[in-house]
């Protein structure tokens, strides 16, 4: 190619490569914030907005609800009957009781025992654990619910069956402890995610940390204890954090009692839509939401505090 034929080459037209990626992200992202605006922010406000108000699902407040302020607050906290059954107090003091349980001493515990004993396995004993537990988590809740029911029934329940084949008597669990029953469902359906998390954080620790404890001698609970933990301390304050949440919110204890009976396993969740969709109180469920939404961002903060100590 000779000098004048590369004085003569048409320059080619510079684009702004940033301009066009930054209006192209705009575009993209716009339709996500449409949905998150219609389905998430909106609803956010509109339900602290309803908080304030009488609103019900029928009569004149339905159509024309009116602002009563802090008066649906003032009722959730009634001092005269907060404690009964049946009222906000009562929930909340059984989901504090169901989330340290099922959550804490249920779905933690267990979840990082199977996690670590699984690293211990052959291969094909850690696939099969893994698949039945994990079974037991991504089947639908409706599934999960009716089974349990079918398993404890009194009359014709598995559980039932297998007492009576040894000798033992019936019981009826359900009405019986009902509590402990919704405790054990919910350990036994949400282990899963905490297995697999921690088990991926067991993954990931260099196996030479492992060897070289096992050259000195260490047993099993000291490389635990030792190793282990402190080296997935930020996968378990993750994990806490998650079902912590999610077992406050739970409202799958709901297919197997109901909330009864006489109230003893209405959680937070269920109460509050006893009190929205089944006593029309929309102004007043509005209201329990938004405690709701604050004890979840309280169990968040403490969590995360409690992370930032343990790394500092």
């Amino acid at each position: 190619m000779t000098t004048t034929q590369i004085e003569t080459k048409p320059k080619r037209k510079v684009r702004n490569f940033a301009l066009l990626s930054n209006k192209a992200g705009a575009a993209f992202l716009t339709p996500a914030g449409l949905l998150v605006s219609v389905f998430v922010i909106v609803p956010f406000f509109w339900v602290i907005f309803v908080s304030f108000t009488n609103r019900t699902l029928l009569g004149k407040t339905a159509l024309n609800p009116e602002f009563v302020g802090l008066a649906n607050y003032f009722t959730l906290f009634d001092p005269s009957n907060f404690l009964q059954r049946g009222q906000f107090g009562f929930s909340l003091i059984l989901t504090t009781q169901f989330v340290l349980a099922s959550a804490l001493f249920g779905q933690a515990l267990l979840g990082l025992l199977l996690a670590w004993l699984i690293q211990t396995v052959p291969p094909w004993v850690k696939r099969i654990t893994e698949t039945f537990v994990i079974a037991a988590w991504i089947l639908p809740e409706v599934v999960i619910g009716f089974a349990w029911f079918a398993f404890l029934d009194r009359d014709q329940g598995t559980l039932n069956a297998m007492l009576t084949s040894v000798g033992l008597p019936k019981g009826d669990f359900l009405l019986e402890q009902p509590f402990w029953v919704i405790v054990v469902f919910n350990t036994w359906r949400g282990a899963a995610f905490s297995m697999m998390l921690f088990g991926s954080a067991f993954s990931s620790i260099p196996p030479s940390y492992f060897q070289a404890a096992d050259v000195a001698g260490a047993s099993s609970w000291q490389k635990f204890r030792d190793i282990g933990l402190p080296l997935i301390r930020g996968h378990i304050v993750t994990d806490l954090i998650l079902i912590t949440m999610w077992t406050f919110n739970t409202f799958t204890p709901f297919l197997l009692t109901n909330g009864g009976p006489s109230y003893r396993t209405e959680l937070v969740s269920i109460y509050n839509y006893r009190v929205a969709f089944n006593d029309f109180q929309f102004g007043k469920g509005a209201a329990v939401g938004v405690i709701m939404m604050l004890i979840n961002l309280a169990f968040a903060l403490v969590y995360l505090s409690l992370g930032r100590k343990r790394k500092g």
